[in-house]
């Protein structure tokens, strides 16, 4: 193993939980991306604003070399109510830091720190610090306001905390990682009626309820059994009155997958079934898609440079490479499309006691701060080797 001895450690601790005290949700994170800025400026970085309207660029040269690359933490926080009680709880209701999002922004900050003070690497280190992961598309934004023009990196890198990972391993893998995920909302119209005489009408109730046990069959009966596939109804609206059927009810739910082709294959399922048990009973069904975060698939040239980078920092024995995917999605996969890179996955620690993500009970554990900080660092020296002199 090869971890950092951090004399700031204390510091980083501190930092980590005054920002899980005070998070902020998507595009609203002006107190974070201060922060970050006023840290990365007191290291010597060069620092940029603007990008995604609060994202956070610094940039570390050292040598003479050209060669870019790009490290990236995520910033946002999400609605939900906290209920732990220890001190650095939220101080804002309904927002929480149950992602880790605030030990990514920690981690990624001690690296930039440790690395400005010893610049022992030849390159171009470009930290970037983004806004509304979570559901907003903040790494999408980001693009398209210009970051691959202004730094041209030619690979980049993300990092996850994960519970249920023991602390002091790490999970990498080549090719899919997280699933590209899609919204779905499906409207049921029939005829309103009384309902003691349903005889009149066309149930948009039984409709409704029979297409959601048709959708548990999308999967099954559709996908080839060696493929992955989720689709998932979450709501379930209709009705107003205890005696009345009502004209329309609304469905809405989740698709997961790891192909595009995939995909394809459970919307046209969907598709299918809509029309075939409006047929069956009379009713008009309509499916509209919300196509969100695409799958994030790790290029397989850069998971074997990280599986070496955490083979020196935690042990060979201690790097999982075959562990299965993740239904979860990611918007580091909007970066992926457009650079080869890697994303994984660190130890957070066993899950137990509700400390697991999205949970109004999760809690970054910061024993892993240092095993950031230090894998962090130990892929800039890797990727960017100083040139042996003369």
């Amino acid at each position: 193993m090869s971890i950092l001895e951090l004399p700031y450690l204390a510091e980083l601790t501190a930092l980590r939980r005054d920002i899980h005290a005070h998070p902020e949700l998507a595009y609203q994170e002006t107190r974070t991306a201060d922060i970050v800025a006023a840290e990365l400026q007191a290291y010597g970085f060069e620092v940029h604003r603007g990008l995604a309207q609060t994202g956070v660029v610094g940039v570390l040269r050292a040598g003479s070399g050209t060669r870019m690359i790009g490290v990236r933490a995520d910033m946002d926080a999400l609605p939900l109510v906290e209920m732990n009680e220890f001190p650095h709880h939220s101080r804002h209701p309904g927002r929480m830091h149950a992602c880790g999002h605030d030990g990514h922004t920690a981690m990624l900050l001690g690296a930039a720190r440790y690395l400005a003070a010893h610049p022992d690497f030849d390159g171009i280190a470009v930290f970037i610090f983004q806004p509304a992961e979570e559901a907003e598309g903040g790494a999408a934004r980001m693009i398209e306001d210009g970051l691959f023009e202004q730094f041209p990196v030619e690979a980049i890198f993300g990092l996850h905390n994960w519970p249920g990972v023991p602390l002091g391993q790490m999970v990498v893998m080549p090719g899919p990682v997280m699933a590209g995920t899609c919204g779905f909302e499906i409207r049921v119209r029939g005829h309103g009626c009384h309902a003691a005489m349903p005889h009149q009408g066309v149930d948009s109730i039984v409709t409704g309820a029979q297409l959601v046990q048709a959708l548990q069959t999308v999967a099954s009966r559709t996908l080839h059994p060696c493929e992955a596939g989720v689709v998932s109804v979450t709501q379930f609206h209709g009705g107003e009155a205890w005696n009345v059927l009502p004209e329309e009810v609304v469905l809405r739910g989740t698709l997961r997958s790891f192909k595009p082709d995939v995909q394809d294959a459970i919307e046209s399922a969907i598709e299918r079934l809509c029309s075939g048990v409006a047929a069956a009973n009379g009713a008009q069904i309509s499916v509209h898609f919300d196509h969100r975060y695409p799958p994030t698939v790790n290029s397989g040239p850069e998971a074997a440079f990280c599986q070496q980078v955490a083979h020196k920092v935690f042990g060979r024995e201690q790097v999982l490479t075959d562990c299965l995917p993740s239904m979860g999605a990611e918007d580091f996969a909007y970066f992926l499309r457009e650079k080869p890179g890697c994303y994984v996955w660190l130890g957070n620690g066993p899950g137990t006691g509700g400390c697991t993500l999205h949970n109004p009970h999760y809690d970054f554990n910061d024993e892993a701060l240092a095993l950031g900080v230090s894998y962090w660092v130990e892929l800039v020296r890797r990727a960017l080797p100083r040139q042996p002199a003369a």
